[in-house]
Parts: structure tokens; sequence; C-alpha cells
């Protein structure tokens, strides 16, 4: 008979958040050749001076704050069963009657097959301070939890805090017991309110090799790492292949493991916001996470749990929803056949087996990498998620005779993608990839009736895909675009003595600002977007419109209009002021806040051209403002601002915007800010008109 420490590790989840208290568990750890650091809140002894009416951190604005957030994760034995333990301690203060929700608190739990995390140690209070300085204390009814389904493998509970009240301070804490070893709790430190203090210790038997990632922009306030000891009392078992009675339990055994044991703090954090040109906030937000890359069990062989791209490509070729799905598509051959005489250049062949699936198989808005069930089904439904119509298009594609792999990406709000682990559950979504002669390659989306062939959407724009190959390893692939976000406005204005304006405006929106135009266009038909552009000028008249290039999404979508605007006063004016590159050019800067501690990521580069040729009454001249050339660092885009006056009574004014880059850096932050203050100062700068005749 032997010890046996099993390791049974139900499949990898991602995203579940596991919030803990204190079961009942045979554990001692010990930190070894160290004191360690005091435990920063007691459960149930609020800080007097947290009652008092004074702001917290710098945000006179938040409505709540959280005084201190502590988590624990370590191994143990609960009921002889080897388990990860996570701990939770959460105390808040609710400053305004907008932050009562925060008093309600959702504790994800994970379940497949036999095995489930299991919550033990609820509780909860609330503090409120009395008149006469006594604090009154109401406690959790948890009685009054409940749960509910998230998703086939996720029920969350909920629970709300008693008697939440201006002023209140909430705390609670909970534990989680989870035997899926492959999902150590990750964690993170910033949240849609303040937070004071963040605090997460780890102990990790050294049995365990897990890769610890730091992921964010904001600086650790302590990192500390030690090592420790951990006691451990488990279920004795007969070995498996002893004959009669394996397996079975004949007892309880000791078991002494060192550790390695991790302290991370961060403390006055802002409240996390909401900022132009982001992807999903968990790529910017702070967070520890943890990957399990090895077992080294004692007296035995280290165990190598990395996975390798070749294993994953394997796994999803021989998957019924992606690899042999492809695989079944005898029924594609009559609709091809035609197409394949017609269009003898790939490219073109490529383009066209897009477009019949285009026509065949609509996007319901659901991304996925798999498909939801056969590809025949979906054909036959004319609709399905968008590996059903992707996965489609790739077998259409190679049954058309091309050269086509599935290429897997994260969408933009899933998040970014790591290139250190071959981790399925990073994506969400699958194109084609198309190799044309010359080593030219095509990607190809089937989603997106207003694009042309060869131009993401933009939800695709996350940076980098990894390709499914027959055999090998596969890459990665970069998905900047070679698309713009291109829109150039020519604007011929004319001016009479009064200070009444008319106007001609021939508008053109190309690349991703096209697709973007056509999808408003199509959402609101054409009078409601006219009626919008009036109503963002309340002083015009719009007189006629007309658009252009509605049904051919690979050429720029035109709106051209005339218009006028009245004078403020009667009678004929000496002297005039007019801006007009602000009517045409952004309204505010994207980038309002002072600073910013992640990226900007635009996904594409961008240009906007305006140009104004303004024709000035008989008798009047105009003094030009100066013209303007911005640059950003490192070749990042420009702005130019040019005025001049081609005839004695014409006035031309131009506005170019270039950005070069899809994504600024932190650092790039303020030059970018800075660049767009200093465009709209320009474009509002007024034309002096005055008259010099008569």
């Amino acid at each position: 008979m032997r010890f046996l420490l099993e390791l049974a590790a139900p499949g990898w989840v991602v995203g579940v958040l596991l919030l803990v208290a204190q079961p009942q568990h045979a554990t001692a750890q010990t930190v070894a050749g160290k004191k360690a650091a005091p435990l920063p809140m007691q459960f149930g002894q609020p800080e007097a001076a947290d009652f008092e009416a004074k702001s917290f951190v710098a945000d006179s604005g938040a409505v709540a704050v959280v005084l201190c957030d502590y988590g624990t994760a370590r191994f143990g034995s609960v009921a002889g069963e080897l388990s990860i333990i996570h701990e939770r301690t959460t105390r808040l203060k609710i400053l305004k009657k907008a932050g009562y929700d925060y008093a309600t608190v959702e504790v994800p739990l994970y379940h497949k097959d036999t095995n489930a995390e299991k919550l033990s140690g609820l509780r909860g209070f609330t503090y409120l301070r009395g008149a006469e300085g006594q604090v009154i204390k109401t406690k959790l009814d948890v009685s009054t939890c409940f749960e509910e389904k998230r998703t086939n493998n996720v029920k969350v509970l909920k629970f709300t805090l008693p008697n939440v009240q201006e002023g209140a301070i909430v705390e609670y804490a909970y534990t989680v017991t989870s035997t899926f070893f492959n999902n150590f709790q990750d964690w993170t430190f910033q949240h849609e309110i303040p937070t004071r203090w963040s605090e997460y210790r780890t102990s990790i038997p050294l049995i365990y090799n897990y890769k610890t990632l730091y992921r964010g922009y904001a600086p650790l306030a302590i990192n500390e790492m030690n090592t420790g000891s951990a006691q451990l009392l488990l279920n004795d078992r007969v070995a498996e292949g002893a004959g009669v009675g394996a397996g079975m339990t004949v007892g309880m055994v000791g078991v002494g493991v060192n550790t390695d044991q991790h302290r991370w703090v961060m403390r006055d954090l802002p409240a996390f916001r909401e900022e132009a040109y982001m992807t999903t906030a968990n790529d910017y937000l702070p967070r520890m996470t943890f990957e399990l890359v090895g077992i080294q069990m004692p007296n035995q062989a280290y165990r190598d749990l990395a996975d390798s791209w070749v294993k994953k490509n394997t796994l999803l070729l021989s998957s019924e929803d992606f690899g042999q799905a492809l695989e079944h598509t005898g029924f594609l051959s009559a609709a091809l056949n035609p197409i394949v005489l017609q269009y003898p250049d790939p490219a073109a062949r490529a383009a066209a087996v897009r477009e019949w699936v285009l026509k065949s198989v609509k996007y319901d808005g659901t991304n996925r990498y798999s498909a939801s069930g056969p590809l025949k089904h979906s054909y036959e439904l004319h609709r399905g998620t968008s590996a059903d119509v992707n996965l489609l298009l790739i077998a259409a594609l190679r049954a058309a005779g091309l050269t086509t792999q599935p290429l897997l990406l994260s969408t933009r709000t899933h998040g970014q993608v790591s290139q250190e682990y071959p981790l399925l559950e990073q994506f969400n979504y699958v194109i084609a990839l198309v190799e044309l002669p010359d080593q030219k390659e095509l990607l190809l989306d089937a989603t997106e009736p207003l694009l042309p062939a060869g131009m993401l959407p933009t939800r695709c724009l996350s940076m980098l895909g990894h390709t499914v190959p027959a055999t090998g390893e596969g890459r990665w692939v970069n998905l900047v675009p070679a698309q713009l976000h291109n829109r150039y406005q020519a604007v011929q204005l004319t001016l009479d003595t009064q200070g009444n304006l008319s106007g001609q405006v021939s508008e053109e929106q190309g690349g991703y600002a096209g697709f973007a135009a056509r999808e408003k266009l199509l959402a609101q038909g054409e009078k409601k977007c006219v009626s919008e552009l009036a109503g963002a000028h309340p002083s015009w008249e719009v007189a006629s419109y007309a658009f252009g290039g509605q049904q051919a999404p690979a050429q720029p979508l035109s709106l051209r209009y005339e218009f006028k605007q009245p004078a403020a006063t009667a009678g004929e004016a000496r002297e005039l002021y007019i801006s007009p590159l602000q009517e045409f050019g952004e309204r505010q800067n994207p980038f309002r806040h002072a600073d910013r501690t992640f990226p900007v990521d635009i996904g594409m580069r961008q240009q906007e051209i305006i140009i104004v040729t303004l024709k000035l009454p008989a008798g009047y001249t105009a003094e030009l403002p100066k013209s303007a050339v911005l640059a950003l660092p490192d070749n990042g885009g420009r702005y130019v601002y040019a005025a001049s006056s081609p005839t004695p009574n014409t006035v031309e004014l131009v506005s170019r915007l270039t950005l070069d880059k899809p994504v600024y850096g932190a650092r790039e932050y303020q030059a970018l800010r800075e660049l767009y203050r200093q465009m709209l100062a320009k474009q509002a700068e007024a034309l002096i008109i005055k008259k010099t005749q008569g």
C-alpha cells in the first residue's frame, strides 16, 4: 500500500471568478526565514476613521470605494481531498445612493460532470454610525442568497448586504474550495470604483509549477516572494493496479510539502474608467493570472503539462465541430462548380465564393470558433454563428480548389491573446486564410455584406491571429489592416454681405469609415441620417442630398448635400467672423482625461481631410490664420493646417489629420491628446472678413 496524491483536474476554465472565505480544512501554512506580513484588515472590526465624512482617495465623484480587498489562495486538504482553497474578504464604503449596487455581490462557481466548486463560510455585515457615535451592526441573512444559472458550467451565487445607506460600511467574506487545479484563481486589483488597498497572497506547493503573469500597466506597490511549507492531511488509498481494493480509502496520511509564497499589493487605485479607443477592460485592468505548466511529484518524473500548438491543432482538427465539420462538404459541389469555371484567377474566385456564402447564410451575431452543428444544417437554415458562416466559407474555398487554412482570433471585446501559451480559450472567432500565388495571402470573413473581400470586420481588428494547419504548429498572423479609416470632405461656401452662407458639400467615406457609415445608413435610413446631420447644425437648412455607392462596398460611400445658414442679423455687415472648419471637423477631443496608463487602441490607421473653399462677397477681404504643422513622435502621424487665398475674393482652408499607428502606447498619449487639442483650436479659429470698399 502506498500514498496516492490524486490530481483529477477537469477541463480548463477561463474567466471564472472564485471569491472565498475560511472552510474547515486540515492544513498548516508557514513561511521560512521571515515573519508573515500582518493582515491588511480584520473581519468584523471596521476602522473608526472610515466612518468620517471625508472624501476617499482623490475622487470626489466616487459613489463607493473599496477600502480593502484581501484574498488568499493555497492548497489544502478538505475532507481528506487535495483542494485549492480560495479566501476573500472585502470591505467597501457606500458614499452615495448611486453606489448601493456595490452592496450586491455575485460569486460564480464552476461545475463539470460530478465535480463542482463549493462555497462555505459566507458571512457579511453592514455598519452604520449612529447619532451618538455608536456603531450599528446588521448581519447578512445567508438564507436570502440565491443561485442563478450563467452558463452550462457556471452558476452564480448572489447576495445583497442589508440596511445599506449613504455612509454605510459593508464587508463580506467567504470561501470556495476547488479541485480544478488547472484553474488557479486569478486576481484583479482595480475596479470601477476607487480601491484603497488590494492584496493577494498565494501559497503553492513546489510539486506544482504555475507560470505567474502580471497583466496591466500600473506598478505593484509590493511584490514579495518567500519559501514556506504546508502540512496536508489526505486520504490514503490503495494504489491502482494493486488488485482487490485498488483505489479504496484505507485511512489518512499526513504529508509535508514545501511551498512558494507570494504577496502582491496595489494601493490608492483610481476608479477604472472607460475611455476612447479601448478593447475590453480585461486587457487593461491590473491582475495576476496563473497557468499550470507542470507537476513534479515526489520520486516521480516531471510531468510537462504545457500544451503545444501541435496538440491544440490536432485536437481542433479531430473535433466534430471544427476540423471534422470541414470534411462533410459534398453538398457544396453543385453551387461551386460554376464559380470555379467562371473565375480562373484565385483572388477573384475567392471573392466570388465569399459572395456566395454571404448570400447563403446570414450571421446571427454570435461569435464562436467552433460550429454549432453540421455545416449543412446552417446552410439549409440560411443562418448561423460566426463559426458556422466562416467554417462554411473555409470548406467552400477548399471545395473551389483554393488552399485555405482556418485562422483563430479573439474579437476586440473578447480580449487580447497571449503568444506565450497555446490556450484555445483565448479565442472566440475563426476566419479563412487563403494562400494566393507569389506568397500572397487573403484574409476572408463572410459575416458582413457591407465589407469587400479582404477586409475584416472592425470587431476582428485585434492585432494577432493563429493558423490551424493540417500538420505542424501553425503561426501567428498580423491582423492590422491595410485599409484606413478614411474620410474626405470638399466644401464650397458662398458668403454674402449680410453674412448669409450657402454651401455644397461632397463627402466620401472609404475603408472602415465607409463601413461604419454604411452600417448606420442601413440601420437608420437616408432621411434619418440626414436629419441627424442637420440636427448637429441647428442653424442649417439642408436643401437637398444624395447618397452614392451604397451597394458597392469596395468603393467609398458618398454623400452630396446643399445647405443654407441664415445670418444672425439683418443688414449689410462691415465685419464678419466665420469658422467654417469647425462645422465639419470633430466637435470635441476624444482624449478628455489628463493622463492614461494604458494604450490607445484605434485598430487601424486613420486619415481625415477637409478642404473648404469660401467665396467672399465683392469688396471684402479676409485675414488668414497662420498655417501649422503638428507631428507626433516616432512617425506616429501629423496634422496639417493651411490657409491661403488663391484669388482675391477666395479663401481656401485645408485640414488634414493622419494617424499612422493602429495602437499608441501610454507614453504617446500626451502627444496624441495635445495634437487633438491644437487641431480643434486651429479648426475653431475665426476668419475675420472686412469690407474694404464702399
